[in-house]
């Protein structure tokens, strides 16, 4: 445990890596692929909470464009944001691992009420714990919530699982001679408009000195190298300069 440059994470996870690309719904092939992944970091004695969105689901942005109250729109998308807390708290515990999942709006059947000390302590007893629901007020994102969770019970790094390898300098789908960062700034990444996150939750981690870094959950080895001290992907922090791959 001494060794690992992390004891407490944040794992924020967006929908789409539950899915297939362009496809609506839960594909639970790859919710087991992240539980496997969470089990490492567990048996590597690193406490692990969750924030997972919504997009495989609903988006309430995309709801209210298409002329829905956004207000409405967003608590549907905090409401899908359960259940993907639920799914991965099946594969989790199909895994072995004790779970909570506590949402930001009460749902007392089926999960617990968002409490930060509870929460705590659940981590320092090694449960895996699932934040759900967002910060359960509406025009906040996920990203949001993960930062601000993250704040609150104390973690030293969000680590922020995508299907790419890092944040690069433009769209590499656009642009074949994209540049990826191995290191940026937070005020580079908003200078650059980089959209790591949105503003207010980088915001909020730049004014808490909460470094983020961007992966590829779904390269074999990346999460457990990530948490061993390995330059995976690229790191955001108040460190000035940047660096690329």
């Amino acid at each position: 445990m001494s060794d690992l440059p992390y004891k407490r994470i944040l794992l924020k996870l967006s929908g789409e890596a539950f899915s297939d690309p362009g496809v609506l719904g839960i594909n639970f092939e790859r919710v087991k692929i992240i539980a496997e992944q969470v089990k490492e970091c567990h048996e590597m004695g690193v406490e692990v909470a969750v924030v997972i969105g919504a997009g495989n689901l609903f988006r309430g942005q995309k709801a209210a464009e298409s002329g829905m109250d956004r207000a409405t729109a967003d608590y549907m998308g905090m409401m899908a944001t359960v259940l993907n807390a639920l799914a991965l708290q099946d594969a989790c515990e199909k895994l072995g691992m004790i779970t909570r999942v506590q949402s930001a709006i009460q749902i007392n059947s089926i999960a617990e009420n968002y409490i930060r000390r509870r929460a705590m302590r659940h981590l320092e007893k090694n449960r895996i714990v699932i934040f759900a629901a967002g910060t359960g007020n509406p025009y906040f994102t996920t990203d949001t919530a993960a930062s601000l969770r993250a704040v609150e019970v104390g973690c030293q790094v969000i680590l922020k699982a995508t299907k790419v390898d890092g944040v690069y300098d433009a769209d590499p789908k656009l642009k074949s001679d994209a540049k990826r960062f191995i290191r940026v700034s937070f005020m580079e990444s908003i200078q650059q408009r980089l959209k790591v996150m949105d503003s207010t939750a980088i915001a909020l981690c730049m004014d808490n000195n909460l470094p983020i870094i961007v992966f590829d959950i779904f390269k074999q080895g990346n999460l457990k190298g990530l948490l061993k001290g390995d330059k995976v992907g690229t790191l955001i922090s108040n460190d000035e300069g940047k660096e690329y791959a």
